[in-house]
């Protein structure tokens, strides 16, 4: 039996965050992952804020930034473009595209520095609640180890057993978990270099699609969909998308991932007795976006500063309550009013896309950012208006 004060099941942005700042509050703590890489497969488009890297204390590092976001295109379905670029709004800094597989490791590493121990190749096989704690089953390459822990915090993924062998209920229901599909790709020709670019409408139902540029000619190309909106699966819409797309022409597949995103808003319970749950596995992902990486962290940040403390005094729920506070502090803001605009898009038919679009025409930005185009949404049609009028 292996003992320490906090297991972090999950090497993605979320556990890591939550290992470090446990370790760095004095905890002892091991973080595991079942894959032998941490960072691989990548399972997003990589884009970050760099307002959301600063309020973590992040400091970029070109190592895992691959290309500064230097403005957004929205297309309609009728082919009409909205423009966000540096040269239009008055605040440029939007943010960065990332490489996963190296800002993976670095975060994993930061936990590492902090003082936790990293376990790769580690699969999490069962857990057991006891008095004063939990029992951690694992497998590592025909091995098998048990731990005993005060803390357990899942980390483990929007897929993830941990919480729910824990009798939490899991983050999304099955209507609100998009199914997601992206290439990499080389061979992508820009209209403007920089700009991320989101297709929206019958193109993606119930998401968009994305072409996130990782280089002069390398991008990320990929879309989200809700299954009970779309009539095809995720790979035949990408692949109907990418023979359409006169910047795909001559474009090639390099690297292909698939994954669920929660986007139905934070899990109601986040914590019980010694468990803390945090990232996609939490539901602390942006339900307009999908984007789950800065949030997850945040997140993950909460719990390990609260487990630290936990290990010092009170293990038990009454005291873990505290983690759900910070969370719901920390990111309620963003989750539910985020919600709130992607139900509202929903509603929305490729005509009054269409219309939303035209009437963005000409229209000034103070700077590139998701609450910036929802405010002018809110400004410029009646219904959005009618709908989301206490966005602002």
């Amino acid at each position: 039996m292996i003992e320490t004060d906090v297991i972090v099941v999950g090497s993605g942005p979320a556990g890591s965050s939550a290992a470090k700042h446990a370790a760095l509050g004095g905890a002892k703590v091991i973080l595991m992952d079942k894959k032998s890489e941490i960072g691989s497969p990548k399972r997003c488009a990589e884009g970050v804020s760099i307002q959301g890297l600063e309020k973590l204390g992040i400091e970029p590092s070109p190592r895992w930034i691959t290309k500064k976001i230097e403005g957004v295109r929205i297309q309609t379905p009728d082919g009409t473009d909205v423009w966000l670029t540096e040269d239009q709004v008055k605040i440029p800094e939007a943010g960065y595209i990332l490489e996963r597989k190296v800002f993976d490791k670095h975060m994993a590493m930061d936990a590492a520095r902090a003082g936790a121990e990293i376990r790769i190749k580690t699969l999490v096989t069962g857990i057991e609640k006891i008095d004063n704690g939990f029992i951690v089953e694992t497998e590592s390459m025909g091995k098998e180890e048990v731990f005993k822990c005060k803390i357990l915090i899942a980390a483990d993924g929007p897929e993830g057993h941990v919480a729910r062998w824990a009798g939490l209920r899991p983050a999304a229901k099955p209507k609100e978990m998009e199914s997601g599909v992206q290439y990499e790709m080389c061979n992508v020709e820009f209209e403007k270099p920089g700009v991320i670019e989101f297709y929206l409408g019958s193109c993606a139902p119930g998401g968009y699609v994305w072409i996130f540029p990782k280089g002069d000619d390398i991008a990320n190309v990929g879309l989200a969909i809700l299954p009970h909106k779309a009539e095809k699966t995720a790979k035949e819409y990408l692949d109907d998308f990418v023979a359409k797309s006169p910047y795909l022409k001559n474009a090639q597949a390099v690297e292909l991932n698939v994954g669920g995103d929660p986007v139905g808003g934070m899990t109601k319970k986040l914590y019980d007795d010694n468990i803390m749950v945090v990232g996609d596995a939490a539901g602390q992902v942006n339900p307009l976006t999908g984007g789950g990486i800065i949030s997850g962290m945040t997140g993950g940040m909460c719990a390990g500063q609260v487990a630290a403390q936990a290990i010092k005094e009170d293990c038990s729920k009454k005291f873990l309550k505290l983690y759900d506070k910070m969370a719901h502090e920390e990111l309620d803001h963003e989750i539910k009013r985020y919600k709130k605009v992607q139900e509202y898009l929903l509603t929305l038919s490729d005509k009054e896309l269409d219309d939303i679009a035209h009437a963005f025409q000409g229209e000034d930005f103070e700077k590139i950012s998701t609450t910036e185009i929802v405010k002018k949404l809110v400004k410029l049609s009646p219904k959005a208006l009618l709908k989301l009028g206490k966005f602002v």
